[in-house]
């Protein structure tokens, strides 16, 4: 009797991996962590504050009273200084105006930042033109047409609608679900893509907004040291202290203008890059709703 040999395992057919959906690349590129970037332009102001403004060649010699004037420390008493220039009139303005001029500082490198960061977000093309051309490509049902068009222009206009056209393509060939159903599937897709981009546009934007009203406040504080110490001058008994008093009324009057400079192109730039973000969603909006159109039309 001869033995049996033992079966052979089948070898199992391997498992093919699902196909991932591709994701639209970020096409926004811009400052992750702000908080850097106000150190960084804390220790510029500082710098400039002492090395700058206060240089010894912006102040009369006699105002030193012998005494030799270090590079950055010009003067060893600030009050009995005089300046002879607008520069060292500046430095007059004391200890609070390397934090506003931090702020300012802080405000022109975010909007910096911000000009480039929308600039990538707005693609190569004109986005008016590219939002006629996607259009133009769903009333000929051109979805292929459309893709390359996203592929061409980039940016997060172009992101979203490529995410929406992979979508659309699915919807088209699904046999299961019902039109409504379909339509539905199409507009979260929207709207998802959409969400998915905003963050990285609004970006940085509330700590401009913060700046309008902080940089107004944190002047209004140095007003207020510069005319305290303007009164200490009158208050004091017999003849008042007039290199005191020029001094305070000085530090009053730099700490207001470095505040109302500050908060006015804080909300300048503001409004600005929101009016952009807008179109930008405008345009987004637009394509979205003529994708779901079209859809809705043709099945």
């Amino acid at each position: 009797m001869e033995a049996t040999k033992p079966t052979q395992p089948q070898a199992q057919p391997k498992a093919q991996p699902k196909a991932k959906k591709a994701e639209p690349a970020k096409k926004v590129t811009g400052i992750k962590n702000a908080f850097l970037v106000i150190v960084v332009c804390f220790v510029v102001a500082v710098c400039l504050f002492l090395f700058f403004f206060g240089a010894p060649g912006n102040f009369d010699p006699e105002s030193f009273e012998g005494q030799t004037p270090l590079w950055g420390m010009s003067v060893w008493n600030i009050d009995k200084a005089h300046p002879t220039n607008l520069i060292g009139t500046i430095f007059k303005g004391g200890i609070i105006v390397p934090v506003l001029q931090t702020l300012f500082l802080t405000v022109i490198v975010l909007s910096v930042e911000r000009w480039i960061a929308l600039s990538s977000a707005k693609g190569k093309g004109n986005t008016t033109k590219f939002v006629a051309d996607i259009k133009a490509c769903l009333a000929k049902n051109d979805i292929a047409g459309a893709q390359k068009l996203c592929k061409q222009q980039k940016g997060s206009v172009a992101a979203v609608v490529a995410a929406a056209l992979v979508r659309y393509e699915e919807m088209d060939k699904n046999t299961v679900l019902t039109k409504e159903q379909k339509i539905q599937t199409l507009q979260k897709e929207v709207e998802e893509a959409t969400a998915l981009e905003m963050p990285a546009l609004q970006q940085n934007l509330p700590i401009v907004a913060t700046m309008t009203t902080l940089g107004t406040l944190v002047g209004l504080l140095g007003t207020v040291i510069g005319m305290i110490k303007s009164f200490q001058a009158l208050s004091n008994s017999g003849a008042p202290d007039s290199s005191a008093l020029s001094t305070g009324i000085s530090e009053a009057l730099v700490n207001t203008a470095f505040g109302i400079a500050t908060g006015a192109f804080a909300v300048i730039s503001y409004n600005f890059y929101t009016n952009k973000i807008d179109n930008l969603t405008y345009a987004i909006d637009e394509i979205g709703f003529s994708i779901v159109q079209t859809f809705a039309a043709t099945h």
